[in-house]
């Protein structure tokens, strides 16, 4: 297989950024994420790809609680601020102020849109990503947006 076109051909898929937050005891992790999909409506699932040596999938794999945050267009500034590591002060994650969902999850004051969620499956001897089954267990709609997508954005992930 083309290596080149491997990439400009996978990269066409399209794919939203999200922000997924997790916490275990006094641990809180977070992380820009852009591998999701729907994949069920009863119930509804959501699937995700993981960095398996990431601070929120530590933290969602001990707690089994997550949320994934929906950016609206626009939001790239945020998106950016959970590339970096996990920081909790203040009542902030990276500098976005949250509270606590119904899960635990923190669930960010400034995403229009989130779902809270309970790990149903892991995958993780598929890839140098893990796979994550996820039941929606709670959502909230702050205001319909144009998701931000990795398109619209600066940054290049896949392939």
């Amino acid at each position: 297989m083309d290596g080149a076109s491997r990439r400009k051909t996978l990269r066409m898929l399209s794919n939203g950024l999200y922000i997924m937050t997790s916490r275990s005891g006094d641990r809180f992790g977070a992380a820009t994420v852009t591998w999701v999909s729907q994949a069920s409506f009863r119930p509804p699932l959501i699937m995700a790809a993981v960095r398996p040596d990431s601070n929120v999938f530590a933290c969602l794999r001990q707690s089994g609680c997550v949320a994934l945050h929906i950016l609206g267009s626009g939001q790239e500034d945020m998106a950016r601020r959970f590339f970096e590591p996990t920081r909790a002060l203040d009542g902030g994650i990276n500098g976005e102020p949250f509270q606590d969902g119904a899960t635990t999850a923190p669930i960010l004051r400034n995403a229009p849109a989130y779902v809270e969620c309970r790990v149903r499956r892991i995958l993780d001897d598929l890839g140098d990503h893990v796979l994550v089954v996820l039941e929606v267990l709670e959502a909230g709609c702050r205001e319909q947006v144009r998701p931000l997508t990795i398109a619209d954005s600066p940054w290049e992930y896949g392939g």
